[in-house]
């Protein structure tokens, strides 16, 4: 035997050492990724409130989490999701609302259950009402119930029904007010009524606030929402109300999601949420200055979608390139073939692998960007709206709903595409694991599964698409039509003739110089948008909308790419820390390149956005030259994530880099060896063991039988 090697194991011969390799890279790091941080959470004062906000997290013996996870059952989930949102309720009583907002999106990151469990009454449940109640419907079932410190009462969120799910004002259940008995009927007509999908309701929730179909002397007034009981005080169902749990999930089974059903159910006329859509004592209805705004509860959840996005992101990314640097494979071009002792190539050093991994990365930046904008972007906007609904300022109350516009068409655009391609990184960066990355213990599998839902709930992606396009190609006809002149973030598009018509030939884009120019890259989406939106809306003259669903969705894209890369340049323009604005520019490069440049080729050359020349070039030269620049900053980068291993909770992706030896010891720790014999062993035994055919027939086929029988 050789000489022995002793680590965490004693070997025999020296194995690969993927720890060296991550420990290397990461000491020749030419930046601080603490000060990264500062730029990913927008202060570093936040920052260090984050950081602090997990290492309480990390030593909480209730909330930590680690790979046993992976292998509990839907009711060992439900009952450890219990536990922790009960533990979680005690931050709440003294966390200041700021603080508890990014303890729970923390939460989020490493217990998806627990975050969207709680997140539905905190969220949802009191959104709704403050989105729609009045002041002192708000003060009553927020703090005078205690709802918001998830004491006395818990809500959950009465929208989707069995039938209808993204078409909000097709919804069925109806609201019937009842004059005499100064009560609203909320009824389930049939079960396609059904509400579905609703979160708490299983077992959870007390309270539940639902969209109804509105009412009075058989006039339908369509879609407003109400604050209807679920369980009393003994948790026992109230008289009308039938619940059930709605089963197996894709994942996230810490959440007891279920069905809900009223049979005649009675409320109090001052249950409906009356802030803007108001119903008197004799049934008189004062509709609201806009229907939208009864929707608004939604608004708070897209906009935590696209900070979500930039965590998950980096999650995955931080795993499969740790992998990535620490995994060698084959010999590559970089290894001497001549020399014998010469280390296998590592998986990032491979041009394909970079390509694969890196624009995630830099994805993740560019986003975290964009959700510090939306995120400040809805806190004002919704803050103008309620002092000006407050004082009744007609004025002000219309400039607030215009930019309540906006803030639809801008989150609806980021929340598809944002979780959209969080989902496409988790599954990318598993496949870029290999084989490891299917294993349960390395995260990816549970991350899909927990993930995927943020692309259907609170509006299918592809619907959401749609509806937010909508208002660019009518922009682009009235400023055909009428010469109309959009504000805000749309108001590129008063360059419409600019760039249509007779200047429907300017290239943008025109060499690989400009690939690489992420302002010119931001004007060539702008132009790009003109030009498709100017298409499409020449096909909707004679088609209309539904024709054109496909186009609408790349646009809502196109625009939601723009806002993102906007964002960015002018997160980094401002930050403060020049030392790490060449690494910030270089991924910012990346993105454009390959997450829009790449993704959407077709439209840059079918409308004459960018030469032929200059995509040819992008994809042989330009995407391999941005990659490689980046290649040698990626442990910093992923380390500026300052993610722990309980976030990361992947084996292969711990901040040590000894992926095999960590991967070996959970998967021993939760399999131990001992446990030889599975409870279905007997089985095995009885299939190993079983007689031969001859003796178990008894011997009646044999030949000597049939000498026997044949005389």
């Amino acid at each position: 035997m050789s000489s022995t090697f002793t680590g965490k194991n004693v070997s025999s011969a020296k194995g690969p050492d993927p720890k060296t390799s991550l420990e290397t890279e990461r000491a020749a790091q030419k930046f601080n990724p603490q000060a990264m941080q500062y730029f990913l959470e927008g202060s570093k004062e936040k920052a260090e409130l984050i950081n602090e906000l997990i290492q309480q997290m990390e030593r909480d013996p209730v909330l930590f989490t680690d790979g046993s996870v992976y292998d509990m059952s839907k009711e060992q989930l439900r009952e450890a999701t219990a536990a922790k949102i009960n533990r979680v309720s005690r931050y709440l009583e003294t966390d200041p609302i700021h603080i508890f907002s990014t303890r729970l999106s923390l939460i989020g990151v490493f217990d998806p259950a627990v975050f969207t469990r709680i997140g539905v009454n905190l969220g949802l449940f009191l959104s709704c009402v403050r989105g729609n109640g009045t002041s002192s419907q708000m003060l009553y079932w927020s703090l005078s119930k205690n709802t918001a410190y998830v004491r006395g009462i818990y809500g959950c969120f009465g929208m989707t029904e069995l039938a209808h799910g993204s078409f909000v004002q097709g919804i069925e259940t109806t609201a019937t007010f009842d004059k005499d008995n100064d009560e609203f009927i909320i009824n389930t007509p049939h079960v396609g009524a059904t509400k579905w999908w609703i979160g708490g309701a299983a077992h959870s929730a007390t309270h539940c606030s639902v969209y109804a179909r509105l009412k009075i002397d058989g006039k339908d007034y369509g879609v407003k929402t109400f604050v209807v009981p679920l369980r009393d005080a003994n948790h026992d169902l109230m008289p009308g109300v039938s619940v059930g749990d709605i089963g197996a999930k894709m994942g996230r089974d810490g959440i007891d999601n279920g069905w809900i059903q009223f049979s005649s159910v009675r409320i109090p006329r001052f249950f409906m949420l009356q802030k803007y859509c108001k119903v008197s004592r004799d049934g008189e209805v004062t509709m609201p200055p806009m229907e939208q705004l009864s929707y608004s509860a939604l608004l708070g959840g897209r906009v935590t979608m696209v900070l979500d996005s930039y965590r998950m992101l980096a999650r995955v990314a931080t795993i499969a390139l740790r992998y990535a640097i620490g995994r060698r494979q084959f010999r590559g071009d970089n290894v001497d073939p001549n020399d014998p002792n010469a280390l296998e190539t590592q998986l990032l050093d491979y041009p394909l692998h970079q390509k694969r991994l890196i624009p995630y990365l830099a994805a993740a930046y560019v986003i975290s960007a964009g959700a510090l904008k939306i995120e400040k972007t809805i806190e004002d906007t919704m803050e103008e709206l309620d002092e000006a609904v407050d004082e009744e300022d007609k004025e002000r109350i219309d400039n607030a709903i215009t930019l309540m516009k906006a803030l639809y068409v801008d989150s609806g655009s980021l929340k598809p595409t944002c979780t959209w391609l969080a989902a496409q990184a988790i599954d990318e960066c598993r496949q870029a694991c290999g084989g490891h990355g299917y294993s349960a213990y390395n995260g990816f599998g549970k991350a899909y599964n927990d993930w995927v839902v943020q692309c259907t709930w609170e509006g299918d992606n592809n619907v959401l698409c749609m509806n937010v396009a909508k208002p660019v190609i009518r922009n682009v006809i009235a400023i055909e039509d009428e010469g109309k002149v959009i504000k805000g973030g749309s108001e590129f598009l008063n360059n419409l003739k600019d760039y249509t018509g007779s200047g429907a030939n300017k290239v943008i884009l025109e060499n690989t110089n400009d690939l690489s120019d992420i302002n010119k890259v931001i004007k060539a989406l702008e132009v790009a948008i003109i030009r498709f939106a100017s298409a499409t809306a020449k096909t909707v003259r004679t088609q209309k909308f539904d024709y054109v669903g496909a186009d609408l969705v790349t646009l809502s894209k196109l625009n939601s790419h723009l806002f993102l890369l906007k964002a960015f340049v002018d997160r980094v323009n401002t930050h403060d820390d020049d030392s790490l604005k060449p690494y910030l520019w270089d991924l910012g490069k990346v993105y454009a390149a390959t997450i829009v440049l790449d993704r959407f080729a077709n439209i840059f050359l079918a409308f004459n956005v960018a030469s032929s020349e200059a995509m040819i070039d992008l994809s042989r030269d330009v995407i391999p030259k941005l990659c490689k620049q980046v290649r040698p900053n990626v442990v910093g980068l992923t380390d500026s994530f300052q993610m722990p291993d309980m976030f990361i909770n992947a084996a292969i992706g711990r901040y040590d880099g000894d992926i095999y030896e960590n991967y070996y010891d959970l998967v021993k720790k939760l399999n131990p060896p001992r446990n030889d014999k599975a409870p279905y062993s007997a089985a095995l035994q009885a299939m190993l063991n079983r007689p031969s055919l001859d003796v178990r027939e008894r011997f009646e086929k044999t030949d000597e039988t049939a000498e026997i029988l044949s005389k």
